[in-house]
């Protein structure tokens, strides 16, 4: 991940989550320097199901693109904007327990990002005491910027959401159902295709099954259950 300058002497992006790691030989040195430079968080949330099994994910940052830490978390049944909002305290909390003054985040959540810049109002009673804690953080730090991308801009800490999801579900990260944060909830019916040649024309088809699933960049993804190669579903929305 390559970290940008934007307009003042120190660059990184911010993002969500749990501290995994520290990946420097002399720790206590590399977050002195990042304080003074400053630190960029790049922070993903989503559910499936929306509600439903959710985590965030982040990567941090020095302004050298140096990653001093990777965050992840899963929360249990919770909303998507309810998860963005975890990863974005996350972030904060750790950038003030590690002596980080100065924190710029990014965030794929256009509504999470405006409502933190005052631009949309919260009107949710679900995500309010989560704004007000984010702000109430925020003014903690020396300075404070967050800023939109879009999904691509915010691979790692997607994939990091993702694993924390798959581990609350007991799911082998990166296996079946584990690639996309929450979208629109789908009903996948499959059935075997039947077979073309006429000796087998009488055969019965094969019973229909029902499986759950949601869906992400136009691909449907399971949450549960595999369906083999060859075989055509037909798709119903919930």
């Amino acid at each position: 991940m390559v970290s940008r300058t934007w307009g003042s002497p120190w660059a990184a992006e911010d993002t969500l989550g749990r501290m995994t790691g520290d990946l420097f030989g002399n720790p206590s040195q590399a977050a002195k320097t990042s304080s003074a430079e400053g630190v960029t968080a790049h922070c993903d949330g989503g559910s499936r199901g929306n509600p439903g099994p959710a985590g965030y994910g982040a990567v941090v940052e020095d302004a050298h693109g140096r990653v001093l830490a990777r965050l992840s978390e899963f929360l249990g049944v919770q909303t998507n904007n309810f998860a963005e909002y975890s990863g974005l305290l996350a972030v904060l909390k750790w950038a003030i327990e590690h002596g980080q003054t100065r924190l710029r985040v990014v965030s794929d959540s256009e509504l999470m990002v405006k409502q933190m810049k005052g631009q949309y109002k919260v009107a949710s009673p679900a995500l309010r005491p989560l704004w007000e804690e984010a702000k109430s953080l925020s003014r903690k730090l020396e300075k404070f910027e967050i800023a939109h991308t879009l999904r691509g801009g915010n691979k790692e800490a997607d994939r990091l959401a993702n694993e924390a999801m798959d581990r609350g579900m007991g799911k082998t990260p990166g296996g079946s159902g584990a690639s996309g944060v929450s979208g629109a909830g789908a009903r996948a019916n499959a059935y075997e295709k039947p077979p073309a040649h006429p000796k087998h024309q009488n055969q019965p088809k094969q019973p229909r099954q029902v499986l759950e699933g949601y869906v992400k960049d136009g691909v449907v993804h399971l949450l549960g259950g595999e369906l083999p190669d060859g075989i055509f579903v037909k798709v119903v929305r919930e």
